[in-house]
C-alpha cells in the first residue's frame, strides 16, 4: 500500500452503535491517513443516543454521524472503498451484509451494546468502544505503505480475534 488516504467502511446491520463508534474512532486516530465511514444493511435511521454520549464524553468527533444504508457506498459517485470491516455480532444471529467488489474485507465482531438497557448500558458502550479502539490501534500499527493485500487481509482477520470478539470459532479463512 502507498502513502495515499485509504477509505474504510465499517458495516453493521443497524448502523447505530458499533459501526458508528468505529467510524468516529478511526477518523480521529487515523490522523488523515484513513477516512472512515459506516453504514448498515438495515439502518435504524438514528444513531443510538448513548453512542453519541460516549463518543463526545471521551473526546471523539460526533459531527455528521448518521445512520445510513450501505447502498450509499455502492451508488455512482460514492467514495472508492479500500477496506470493509463488519462489526456485527455473529453470535447473536445478526445478518452482516456481504460487500461485492474488490475491497479487502474482515470481520471484527463485537457484542451489540444497544441491546443493554437501563443500568449497565453506558458501560456496555464504553466496553464496545474500548474493544474497537484496541483493534484500531493494532490496525494503525501495521506497515500500510509496505504490506501486500494478502498479508493485510490476514492481519485484519487476525485483529478481529482480539479481546472482545463475539465469534470465538472464527477462522482465518476469507468469507
Amino acid at each position: 500500500m502507498s502513502n495515499q488516504v485509504y477509505n474504510v467502511l465499517f458495516l453493521c446491520t443497524g448502523n447505530s452503535a458499533r459501526s458508528i463508534l468505529a467510524e468516529s474512532a478511526l477518523n480521529k486516530l487515523g490522523e488523515g491517513r484513513f477516512r472512515a465511514f459506516s453504514a448498515g444493511s438495515f439502518p435504524k435511521g438514528d444513531v443510538h443516543p448513548m453512542t453519541l454520549n460516549v463518543l463526545a464524553s471521551l473526546g471523539y468527533p460526533t459531527d455528521g454521524l448518521r445512520s445510513k444504508s450501505w447502498d450509499e457506498f455502492a451508488a455512482s459517485g460514492a467514495p472508492k472503498i479500500d477496506l470493509i470491516i463488519t462489526v456485527c455480532d455473529d453470535a447473536a444471529g445478526e445478518t452482516c451484509p456481504v460487500w461485492p467488489g474488490r475491497p479487502i474485507t474482515a470481520h471484527w465482531g463485537i457484542e451489540d451494546p444497544a441491546k443493554v438497557e437501563g443500568e449497565g448500558q453506558r458501560e456496555a458502550f464504553v466496553r464496545a468502544l474500548r474493544y474497537m479502539l484496541n483493534r484500531i490501534t493494532l490496525f494503525l500499527a501495521l506497515p500500510h505503505d509496505s504490506i501486500d493485500r494478502m498479508t493485510l487481509a490476514a492481519k485484519l482477520r487476525e485483529i478481529g480475534q482480539a479481546e472482545g470478539t463475539t465469534h470465538p470459532k472464527a477462522s482465518n479463512n476469507a468469507d
